[in-house]
């Protein structure tokens, strides 16, 4: 590779390089590796944008794993008097005092005064940390597509909204939004034996005392003594209810509740327009069966194509690994059984999504970006049909439930044979195994909401929505809601997989037979993400392999 090439490289990533740092990479055995993985090392770990100002020598060795060795050739010249001091001084104990002319060390934030027993205690997916493994090293010429496949597809969408959004936005596309999902959910909720004789709040007679009802939370308040009074209705009538932090299951329940969900509840009557909470029902998941699968799901989202913090060199290994190219012979034997590749939003980066962006794009164009998304997917073997939802950085409608990606932006991408575009959420069935895609803005909103919810666990925010049964219950906060005439984000239907992003951080669950994956980020931490300390876990593949849960890593 020539040198301006390696520069350009270097500068497309926002790293300067200083001479001695360009030496060693112009000087190494095979520069064009060295440059990507050092590329890669300098993107994924924790440096800022002021240390790729410009890379000194020794910070290349210390990534690198180099270790410094002393020059013996070069010795310092002392005259006798200078050198039986210096063995004098180092034959004297030493003070604690700190010398005059000692550098003192600089305190950069209050964090660094922190003790390491202030810090929480980060959490490990066992789960993840059992299935993971590092792709070797080792990459196989091989030329793809040489012969034409003959495989068969069983591949269906279940669910794709990009062609049934009908709302005007006026008030009575909103009551009907509101009906739809009361609803759907009282319908999957008065399947439960309390529930099966709801009442309605209208219907309540004056001296029935035992409730049982169907209701959409309306407001949460705290009591000054620390109980739940949540404010409820139904297409009738309003009622509050109390829930009392005496019982301690039950007020754990309640303080799950969030605006606009839709729950059973069992109560005791004190008035028409008041009552004590026994029970919280939430419409829940029943356990589902396990399917047979003799082929692999491999998982992407938030992949962000055109900015300056996409790993480009990790992607193309993962392109590399996909195409059975890359990785040794037990991870290549998992790439052949790949049939499915689901990205389920972010593919690029986007345009004017956060204020300042622009300064953090390496493409500064939307339908650029996409052409580069298509350059990459388009060497991805024919025989793997693509799947492509949307995300919020997409060139789609920011209101969820968000139509597929437009063709308007993304031509390159609808020229390829093996792509199919689905809106996001959507549901599709693969080979008999049906994957609920939903980006995941809404947890947001849950963390923000719900009282020891982090972004980290994102596991755990999964299957608050499936108990819950609708991707985003919470209505006029940070995801933006369509109010269409029917609510589509209510989960209808019990999925075999749940499939998220958003939060660029990988997690993995089974729970009641659903395996719940969020599939990470190919982007280092962001300036947004530094802010609000959340650490991604960049270049992380999920892969569901014949029912078995893998998981690659690529830097």
């Amino acid at each position: 590779m020539s040198t301006n090439k390696i520069l350009l490289k270097f500068a497309k990533k926002g790293i300067n390089l200083s001479p001695e740092a360009y030496d060693k990479v112009i000087n190494a055995e095979d520069s064009t590796n060295f440059a990507s993985s050092l590329i890669v090392k300098l993107k994924s770990d924790k440096f800022t944008s002021k240390d790729l100002i410009s890379v000194s020598g020794d910070t290349v060795d210390e990534i690198m794993g180099i270790k410094k060795t002393e020059d013996k050739t070069q010795k310092t010249l002392i005259n006798d008097e200078t050198e039986k001091e210096a063995q004098i001084e180092e034959n004297t104990p030493k003070t604690k005092e700190t010398p005059q002319n000692a550098p003192i060390e600089k305190i950069d934030s209050i964090d660094n005064l922190k003790k390491d027993t202030d810090k929480a205690e980060k959490h490990i997916n066992k789960e993840i940390l059992e299935a993971s493994e590092t792709i070797k090293d080792e990459k196989i010429k091989f030329k793809r597509n040489e012969h034409k496949t003959n495989v068969k597809y069983d591949f269906k969408i279940i669910q794709d909204t990009s062609k049934k959004s009908y709302t005007s936005g006026e008030l009575e596309n909103l009551i009907a939004y509101f009906k739809s999902r009361y609803e759907k959910l009282a319908n999957i909720l008065s399947k439960r034996p309390e529930l099966r004789n709801y009442t309605k709040i209208a219907d309540i007679d004056d001296g029935q005392e035992n409730l049982s009802l169907i209701l959409m939370v309306r407001d949460i308040r705290t009591s000054k003594n620390g109980h739940k009074i949540v404010e409820c209705e139904d297409d009738t009538g309003t009622i509050s209810i109390l829930f009392s932090n005496k019982n301690e299951e039950l007020f754990a329940n309640a303080e799950k509740l969030v605006k606009d969900e839709v729950i059973g509840v069992i109560a005791n009557k004190r008035d028409p327009t008041f009552a004590f909470g026994q029970e919280i029902i939430f419409p829940g998941v029943l356990r589902i069966p396990e399917k047979k699968m003799d082929f692999g799901i491999v998982f992407l989202s938030d992949v962000h194509i055109g900015s300056l913090t996409f790993l480009e060199d990790a992607f193309s290994k993962f392109i590399d690994w996909i195409n059975c190219e890359y990785g040794d012979e037990d991870q290549r034997k998992v790439a052949e059984d790949v049939k499915y590749l689901i990205i389920g939003g972010d593919i690029v980066d986007g345009i004017g999504v956060y204020p300042n962006q622009e300064k953090e794009l390496a493409i500064k164009d939307i339908t650029q970006q996409y052409n580069e998304a298509a350059r990459f997917l388009g060497n991805i073997r024919s025989d793997i049909k693509i799947i492509i939802a949307p995300g919020n950085h997409d060139a789609s409608r920011v209101a969820e439930p968000q139509p597929a990606v437009p063709e308007e932006y993304a031509k390159a991408l609808y020229e390829l044979d093996n792509v199919e575009f689905i809106s996001n959420p959507g549901i599709v069935s693969l080979d008999g195994i049906n994957v609920l895609i939903y980006h995941g803005r809404s947890f947001d909103d849950l963390v923000m909401a719900i009282k020891d919810f982090t972004h980290e666990r994102n596991d755990l925010l999964m299957q608050e929505l499936l108990n819950k049964r609708h991707l985003a219950p919470i209505y006029g906060e940070r995801t933006p809601l369509a109010s269409e005439l029917e609510d589509y984000l209510v989960i209808d239907e019990i999925p075999d997989v749940f499939h998220t992003g958003h939060v660029h951080i990988n997690t993995y669950r089974k729970y009641k037979g659903i395996h719940l994956i969020n599939s990470g980020t190919f982007q280092t931490q962001t300036e947004f993400q530094k802010i609000y300390n959340i650490e991604p876990t960049p270049a992380e593949v999920p892969v569901l392999h014949k029912g078995k849960y893998k998981h690659f890593k690529f830097i």
